[in-house]
């Protein structure tokens, strides 16, 4: 997509429920891990997706606001505060036009951009709002959610408490769980005051055991990775390679797209392959066809692609000009899936 649209073709965004918050937010939102930069865990590995241009990130949101998207997700460690810094900059005076989001329960060294272990107390969810509210420049969080993603309920029990004084004293209007995992979903979903889901899901990682429990409790599916890791862009074939310094070639127990060099995995770009026509059907990229097999999945979901650039925010955006593919495309791609 051209880098500068015309103003006749920028979409219409239709709105999805943020679950049972009563917050209303676009169908797409926009992913702020990667613009966070740099970022070491506590073993000095890379949990970044590599270096980034401040300028370009910021003027990548603003065309995200001009294009209509109205949820950006953060949390507080990404770039060690850094995503949530910028995010609050860049939005400026538009902070009331848009929901955000954002997370805690990983600890890290701001200055040094180092992650430190996790906090599970509930000591810890309050200071760590405060310390969002600070860098995001706001007097409220949209959503907060638990980045942990698993834990016992002896543990998430008394973290959930504490969310919930922060709605009753307006720090925060609703809250969520970022998990993998059904069981933990369930727990929270079960108090009646959970709005929110975020869990991984895309064409080749669909969940519909989170997707299933989002639809009973009327909570919202909150995408992470739509695009597996960006590997459903298209663009990583032949030579082209993540870097050095890129998680995605780094973490080797958070992705199965790529390998230790950075390279595409053959066994996906094979399916990739056997999906890529029903993907770019109707003019579709391929990144904007994995987006639109997202909204057919459930009303609920709303996919939260990452960006580094203005191209990729408008790419991104483009999907909604779309719609969701049709339940017979998404049986086809399934179909395929299980033939690869």
């Amino acid at each position: 997509m051209r880098s500068e649209l015309d103003c006749a073709r920028v979409p219409t965004i239709d709105q999805r429920p943020l679950g049972r918050s009563g917050i209303e937010v676009s169908a797409l939102g926009l992913g702020c891990w990667a613009i966070g930069g740099p970022m070491q865990g506590a073993d000095g590995a890379a949990t970044s997706w590599g270096p980034v241009d401040d300028e370009e990130s910021t003027k990548a949101i603003h065309r995200g606001l001009e294009l209509g998207v109205t949820f950006f997700d953060t949390a507080a460690s990404y770039g060690a505060g850094h995503s949530e810094t910028l995010l609050g900059k860049a939005l400026g005076a538009d902070r009331d036009r848009v929901v955000i989001a954002t997370k805690f329960g990983w600890t890290f060294v701001e200055g040094v951009r180092r992650g430190t272990g996790m906090d599970t107390s509930p000591e810890h969810v309050r200071g760590s709002c405060e310390a969002s509210l600070r860098r995001l420049a706001t007097d409220r969080i949209d959503l907060l959610q638990l980045h942990i993603g698993e834990l016992g309920a002896e543990v998430d029990g008394p973290i959930a408490a504490e969310l919930e004084s922060l709605v009753d004293e307006g720090l925060i209007r609703a809250y969520g769980w970022s998990t993998d995992d059904p069981a933990c979903g369930e727990r929270w979903a079960r108090r009646g005051t959970c709005s929110a889901i975020q869990h991984t899901m895309n064409v080749f990682q669909d969940a519909p055991e989170l997707v299933g429990l989002c639809e009973r409790y009327g909570m919202a599916s909150i995408n992470r990775s739509p695009l597996a890791a960006g590997f459903l862009s298209g663009k990583y074939r032949g030579e082209a390679r993540v870097g050095s310094e890129d998680w995605r070639s780094v973490q080797r127990d958070w992705s199965k797209f790529f390998t230790a060099e950075g390279e595409a995995e053959p066994e996906w770009i094979a399916r990739l392959d056997a999906i890529r026509e029903i993907l770019t059907s109707d003019g579709r990229t391929p990144a904007q066809g994995a987006i639109a097999w997202l909204w057919g999945r459930s009303p609920n979901t709303i996919p939260i692609p990452g960006f580094k650039t203005v191209a990729q925010a408008e790419e991104n955006v483009g999907a909604l000009e779309h719609g969701p593919l049709r339940p017979e495309q998404l049986a086809e791609i399934g179909g395929l899936l299980d033939t690869a």
